[in-house]
């Protein structure tokens, strides 16, 4: 497998930097910042909304190459809550999601987790599983919520 130019940007560096690259990579649709996101390994697993479990990269570049044809993913992290251990870190991410529709561009709520392991090119992505949410789901707590008009 070539090494990709990001991955000797990202050395070391903490899960929450590696997080950020691969959202900043779905919005801005750059396919080779978003696999340098993702361990080297062959049990890597990816599970999209609505999608089948995707694993080891050949799929996930697959999947997400196809998704890149059709424009950019702006999905914004929201609501992160971070549990981490010496190598290893787990996110579970509430995503808003701009989905752009006939009658224009809706908002849509995707629950994920983000599992990342450290390794000896740093912190990388080996798990990402995303499913629908709902606005109100997306509320942090003690939050009333959203008026829709």
């Amino acid at each position: 497998m070539t090494r990709s130019p990001y991955r000797a940007a990202n050395l070391g560096g903490s899960a929450d930097e590696t997080e950020a690259a691969f959202y900043e990579a779905l919005q801005t649709g750059n396919l080779e910042r978003l696999m340098a996101c993702w361990a080297e390994e062959d049990d890597i697993v990816c599970v999209n909304p609505g999608g089948p479990r995707l694993l080891g990269a050949a799929a996930i570049r697959a999947a997400f190459s196809a998704m890149f044809e059709h424009g950019t993913l702006r999905a914004r992290p929201a609501q992160v809550h971070r549990v981490q251990a010496m190598a290893s870190a787990v996110h579970s991410v509430v995503e808003h999601v701009e989905v752009v529709l006939d009658g224009g561009v809706r908002e849509a709520i995707v629950h994920s987790t983000n599992v990342y392991h450290k390794t000896p090119l740093g912190w990388r992505l080996v798990a990402h599983h995303a499913s629908p949410g709902t606005l109100h789901e997306s509320q942090a707590p003690g939050q009333p919520p959203p008026v829709l008009h």
